[in-house]
């Protein structure tokens, strides 16, 4: 077997494991109802549903959903179909969830997003909107690491194994001449894959000399005495690069087209008031986030974290396409088509009657 096929098999095992765990336990945990979100008087169901399913993740990179729930925009705009929600740690078990119909629309990073169509041969999601950009950092033990040159014979945690962080450091590895097994994590660099809940735990320990994190974490890192040594926005074009998307099925694209409609006006209704009210938007955020895992972030956390995250509509959908070339740079993806993983004709219509602008698929969007 050649050497890259096998690794590529080895990675597909590695991904699956996360999906086996959840299926014995079930997809995700239910976030509790928001109290806030009453539906109006004569409210009538959209589409005929009775509720909508809504994933997302415990992080402030999923901010948009986070404020959606706590201040009542997705359960507003689906007026009597009600608004459920899921809340995940890990991409590829939302993707499982979105694959067995326990998920209808979520709030996911960029790799599970190519992962997840190019494993259903580009039939089960689509992409339909951005969410938000940055928020991730290179952030080390500067007793141990005092440049980026440093950093070389180090070990460096990433969340999983494939993941959105994990490839962008195993694409910032390659780019400095170091080499590193991508199934293994070894070489010039060890890559330890830890789940962001134990990195600052296993930075406090000692067992890791840093982390190419999102946030929280990265900031969680910070509070233990770490230093931010990169900004991976510093990396891209004009500093901006998806870290976050909205995906949904298909099948519920083509037979729910208004729910699809109230929940991406319900997104842009939240990105607005974020960016108009920046304060009270990270305080909502951390609101929920309080609610769905029963621990607010302490300021010295959340203050950080926000600021280096930009919520956007745009999927900044040429920033995908790098990140889907740099996973196949890395051996951990065979050369994706993601022809058709974007559908923004939904969100476009959103966006124009809102009088906002438009935003554009990279070539990318369904024929």
């Amino acid at each position: 077997m050649p050497a890259k096929s096998a690794l590529r098999r080895t990675f597909a095992v590695i991904a699956a494991l996360p999906l086996l765990t959840l299926a014995a336990c079930g997809y995700g945990s239910q976030a509790k109802d928001n109290d806030t979100a009453k539906v109006a008087a004569g409210a009538k169901k959209i589409d005929g549903l009775d509720s909508v399913k809504i994933g997302y993740f415990g992080n402030l990179t999923h901010g948009t959903a986070l404020v959606g729930v706590n201040k009542g925009y997705f359960q507003k705009e689906l007026g009597a179909t009600k608004a459920s929600y899921s809340v995940f740690n890990a991409g590829p078990s939302e993707i499982e969830a979105l694959n067995a119909g326990s998920v209808d629309i979520g709030w996911i990073g960029p790799s599970p997003a190519i992962n997840g169509y190019s494993a259903s041969q580009g039939k089960n999601l689509r992409i339909i909107g951005g969410s938000a950009s940055g928020g991730v950092k290179l952030v080390v033990n500067p007793k141990k690491i005092k440049s980026l040159a440093d950093v070389k014979g180090k070990k460096i945690a990433t969340p999983q194994a494939g993941n959105t962080q994990d490839v962008a450091f195993l694409n910032w590895i390659a780019d400095q001449g170091w080499k590193v097994d991508a199934k293994s994590g070894k070489g010039d660099v060890s890559v330890v894959r830890s789940d962001n809940k134990v990195t600052p735990d296993a930075y406090k320990a000692g067992s890791i000399d840093g982390a190419w994190v999102p946030e929280p974490t990265a900031s969680k890192l910070v509070a233990e005495g770490a230093k931010v040594l990169l900004d991976e926005a510093s990396l891209w074009p004009d500093k901006k690069f998806v870290i976050t998307n909205i995906i949904v099925r298909q099948e519920f694209l083509k037979e729910h087209p208004k729910a699809v409609e109230a929940v991406l006006r319900a997104s842009v209704e939240a990105n607005k008031w974020i960016n108009a009210n920046p304060d009270g938007a990270k305080t909502a955020a951390n609101t929920q986030l309080g609610v769905d895992s029963g621990k607010e972030l302490p300021a010295d956390v959340l203050d950080p974290a926000w600021k280096s995250i930009q919520f956007t509509n745009d999927p900044l959908a040429a920033t995908l396409n790098t990140e889907a070339e740099h996973a196949v740079k890395a051996g951990l993806l065979e050369d994706p088509l993601l022809k058709g993983i974007y559908d923004l004709a939904p969100l476009n219509k959103v966006l124009k009657a809102e009088g906002e602008n438009t935003v554009d698929d990279a070539g990318l969007g369904v024929q």
